[in-house]
């Protein structure tokens, strides 16, 4: 897919909670199309120790509104820097970057959509793409309290939502592995994003009970582009860039161990 430099316009920045917000941003003329998996790279602005743009997931886009949104962890000075803009601020952005997940070609309402912490983003746009084509998606997002679950409400609109948190606040208690659901539905697909251990945990389960399952890595990705190569993954094709060949991967080309 052809990809956009842009200068996009904040219309919403939504603080979610102490260590999230969500970023709405528009297009004076209509966004490009984007698929659910996909990233952007979002330049900061103002900081004297971010050099390098920072690789953002798609998190929804709102083709009626013409917005695309990201939700942003504050880990850093650099997401520190985007979580400060207001609305009508201008972010440089390049979009639409990698490959997203495969959509399947029959209509299922066994389709198993797993998100952890700041993972959960890439699964909003993913099953409301579903919805859209006439699946009906299962949503299981794990976090470690109630306030680290995000968007529950937004989720809703699109499947069934089940939750994990390890200290029990919300949902079931412990790890999205170990949620009941999984252990009554024998699902199609898994389309999973989050930790690694929690990827891998979620990967294991799938081969186990012979269940397709596609992986979104968040290794670091600096340029978005393949050429600065901090992001290799080892796979069974070779080294490969995630952000270029990836992020999304199905599980049977990893070399995880699993």
């Amino acid at each position: 897919m052809k990809k956009f430099i842009l200068d996009l316009t904040v219309t919403e920045n939504i603080r979610l909670n102490a260590n999230y917000v969500l970023l709405k941003l528009t297009s004076q003329s209509l966004l490009p199309e984007m698929l659910p998996g996909q990233f952007a790279e979002l330049r900061v602005d103002g900081s004297s120790t971010t050099f390098l743009r920072r690789p953002i997931s798609i998190n929804f886009v709102d083709k009626r509104q013409n917005e695309v949104w990201f939700l942003i962890q504050l880990i850093g000075d650099g997401t520190r820097r985007l979580a400060e803009v207001n609305s009508g601020d201008v972010i440089n952005v390049v979009l639409p970057l990698g490959n997203g997940y495969t959509m399947p070609q029959k209509p299922s309402d066994k389709l198993l959509l797993v998100g952890g912490g700041v993972g959960t983003a890439p699964m909003l746009y993913l099953g409301e793409q579903l919805a859209k084509n006439g699946h009906k998606p299962t949503f299981l997002l794990g976090a470690r309290s109630n306030k680290d679950l995000l968007q529950l409400e937004e989720f809703a609109k699109y499947g069934e939502v089940y939750t994990t948190t390890e200290d029990g606040s919300h949902g079931e208690k412990g790890y999205v592995t170990q949620h009941s659901i999984l252990n009554q539905v024998h699902f199609e697909q898994i389309y999973t994003c989050g930790p690694k251990p929690m990827m891998m945990a979620v990967a294991k389960y799938a081969k186990s009970n012979q269940i397709e399952c596609e992986v979104s890595l968040e290794n670091t990705m600096a340029c978005g582009i393949g050429a600065c190569l901090c992001c290799v993954e080892n796979t069974t094709e070779g080294h490969l860039c995630v952000c270029k060949e990836g992020p999304v991967f199905n599980i049977n080309k990893l070399l995880w161990q699993i």
